[in-house]
């Protein structure tokens, strides 16, 4: 029998094992993994080796995720097993508080953790189906979207850039994130072993993303650029000047000058781009680190390029993934309105 950190296959749960351990700073859930989970004949001891593929069958991220919605529950008085009227309590008390998306997300733990545990699921009730649709009919506002900044914006944010140590950071941070349509967080984890510089441009190996939790990879061609902006040149002048040859590509520069070792956060990616914006006397309301994403695809839609072509280098999922942007690309692409007036 061992004590597994929590993951969605191996979660055994009670009023009394809810209870938190304390390992430094670092907050746990008290897990107790019985061999019945695991294997319906006789009980067997599970291996050392076996324990540890179970520690690594989930991304850190879902598990820290899985943590703190079970924190989050606990923490308002629920216990499990829950009963629906519980979990149905749960919705209301944090309904128009929490975003929608957040709210069903915890309840998608919640439901999770009571299947895991052969525990009767009260997530799948009708009456907590049912509150759970009332909950998006009364609460769920139109998707907060971050405004793209497309091409041309683009540009006149680089225009105004000049050539200082914190400047072709940020060139190289803008059109590398544009260019390769890169998520926040995936910008943020880049190191320097995952830019492969050849003849016709940059491959940029992305070790994991948002819909790659299980680390396979994938890897990004970044061409050299045709226009007076060029992502690989950028990047190349930003590795120059930096000395970075290992470790993380983008990272805090310190108002001495001095290039930090650890890697920007995403909230710094948000605030550089707003404060960039600013100064190329662009309105950075609405704007985040995912407006270069936002705007490289909305921008390869206005140009025609093929759904296939970009989903290549954002790496969404599906068509449908990708749609939002493809028509606000499309907007005026032969539009009806056009041909009459």
């Amino acid at each position: 029998m061992h004590d597994l950190v929590l993951t969605p296959d191996n979660l055994q749960l009670s009023r009394a094992n809810m209870s938190r351990t304390e390992s430094g700073e670092t907050e746990q859930f008290a897990i107790n993994c019985t061999n019945d989970l695991f294997h319906s004949g006789s009980p067997i001891q599970l291996t050392e080796a076996a324990s540890d593929l179970l520690a690594h069958a989930i991304a850190p991220n879902t598990e820290r995720a899985y943590h703190s919605d079970l924190r989050h529950f606990r923490d308002w008085g629920g216990v499990l097993p829950a009963p629906p009227a519980m979990i149905c309590a749960y919705v209301g008390d944090h309904a128009g508080h929490l975003a929608v998306a957040t709210i069903l997300r915890r309840i998608a733990t919640l439901s999770k953790a009571h299947s895991a545990a052969r525990l009767p699921n009260p997530c799948q009730t009708e009456i907590v189906r049912t509150t759970l649709r009332g909950l998006k009919r009364k609460h769920r506002a139109a998707q907060k979207q971050a405004k793209p900044l497309l091409r041309d914006d683009l540009f006149l944010v680089l225009d105004r850039i000049g050539d200082g140590l914190r400047d072709r950071r940020d060139r190289a941070l803008l059109l590398l994130g544009f260019a390769g349509g890169f998520r926040r967080s995936e910008l943020v984890t880049l190191e320097r072993g995952d830019m492969e510089i050849t003849r016709q441009g940059l491959i940029a190996t992305i070790r994991r993303s948002k819909t790659d939790q299980d680390g396979a990879g994938r890897r990004i061609g970044i061409p050299h650029g045709r226009t007076r902006h060029c992502p690989v040149v950028a990047v190349e002048a930003w590795l120059t000047v930096s000395g970075i040859d290992a470790g993380p590509l983008f990272r805090p520069i310190t108002r001495h000058g001095h290039v930090v070792p650890e890697a920007l956060t995403g909230d710094a990616v948000s605030a550089l781009l707003r404060e960039r914006l600013d100064a190329a006397g662009i309105d950075p309301k609405g704007y985040s680190g995912h407006s270069l994403r936002a705007g490289f695809a909305t921008s390869a839609a206005q140009a025609g390029v093929s759904t296939l072509k970009i989903r290549a280098q954002t790496g969404h999922a599906s068509d449908a993934m990708l749609a939002r942007y493809v028509r606000e690309g499309e907007l005026f692409t032969g539009n009806a309105a056009g041909a009459l007036l």
